[in-house]
């Protein structure tokens, strides 16, 4: 596993490498949700990027940095879902199997997907230790090399590209924020968006019930990771400690918000903006609101991470 961290470089190379494999997603603004933070905010839709999520930046940069004899045996992974669908999606447009290892609570919509794009599922318990041990069989099994979710500088590199394109749409932004659960997006961002602009503020934000990275943060040590209990079913995962340097060395802040701050914000891109994100999207206009202080009047762009949405079980 590659577990250094990635150079500005490195996210360069890994945006020629995806080009002709992802969406160069739109950049959208919302007046009306501009009047209520008081802020002008920029959304960088990643909920429109294949499979439904940024996690296609990064896995087509994983697989296809694989030599021939790596990819014959596939690759493989653990995963809620959004890692597990690009995955599966990527793997299938280099001709090789992936092998993806999920929780049984995973939600039906990204079972789906999985499947639709040829993942092989196994599944497991929702608990770090039951995916790690149901994907190690899995690898024992196939040969298929190990594609972690967010603690591989290349998947880091791969996201990293979502500030490049962003920072290219638009100029002189005075902070990113986004979402933050295992780091693997946040880490990109800020790798990128520092060597951009090194004055430019960084943050992310989790929920209250998955906070491993603010109680990280805050502490400036790792901390142990409690159950996670939250509707952002993206953001479960705690930080690792690849993502943990990265964070600390380039980000400017993280917040923790509630299931009720993550509802509303959801509520509001959904009725204000129509497009349809998920809750772990929303995580970053309810950090905003909770950052209203200091960016408030400021040119702020925003991470919508994904739109894959359970449409049966909304939390609204």
């Amino acid at each position: 596993m590659n577990l250094k961290i990635p150079s500005p470089k490195e996210i360069e190379s890994a945006h020629e490498r995806i080009r002709p494999y992802i969406h160069r997603t739109p950049v959208m603004t919302s007046s009306a949700i501009n009047e209520i933070t008081g802020a002008d905010l920029h959304f960088k839709c990643e909920n429109f990027q294949k499979a439904g999520a940024f996690k296609a930046r990064g896995t087509t940069n994983a697989v296809f940095s694989l030599s021939e004899e790596e990819a014959v045996k596939g690759v493989a992974t653990h995963s809620s879902g959004n890692h597990a669908a690009a995955l599966s999606l990527t793997a299938r447009k280099r001709g090789i199997k992936a092998y993806i290892t999920m929780p049984r609570t995973a939600p039906d919509i990204k079972k789906k997907a999985v499947e639709g794009y040829g993942g092989v599922i196994s599944f497991c318990e929702p608990t770090v230790e039951s995916r790690e041990e149901t994907c190690r069989e899995v690898i024992e099994k196939t040969g298929a090399t190990f594609i972690h979710s967010y603690s591989n500088s290349q998947i880091i590199s791969g996201h990293g590209t979502a500030a490049k394109e962003l920072m290219e749409q638009i100029s002189k932004l005075d902070a990113i924020v986004t979402c933050v659960g295992g780091g693997g997006l946040l880490s990109g961002i800020s790798i990128w968006a520092k060597y951009e602009n090194p004055g430019i503020k960084v943050i992310g934000g989790c929920p209250e019930n998955a906070d491993n990275s603010y109680r990280s943060f805050i502490s400036g040590k790792l901390q142990s990771h409690k159950t996670p209990n939250t509707i952002a079913d993206g953001l479960k995962m705690p930080l690792s400690e690849l993502t943990f340097k990265i964070i600390q060395k380039y980000v400017d802040d993280i917040v923790s918000v509630s299931e009720e701050d993550i509802v509303e914000a959801m509520r509001l891109i959904w009725e204000r903006m129509k497009i349809i994100i998920e809750p772990s999207s929303a995580v970053a206009l309810a950090t905003v609101f909770k950052k209203s202080d200091i960016l408030k009047n400021r040119k702020v762009g925003v991470i919508l991470s994904g739109g894959n949405v359970d449409l049966k079980n909304l939390p609204f």
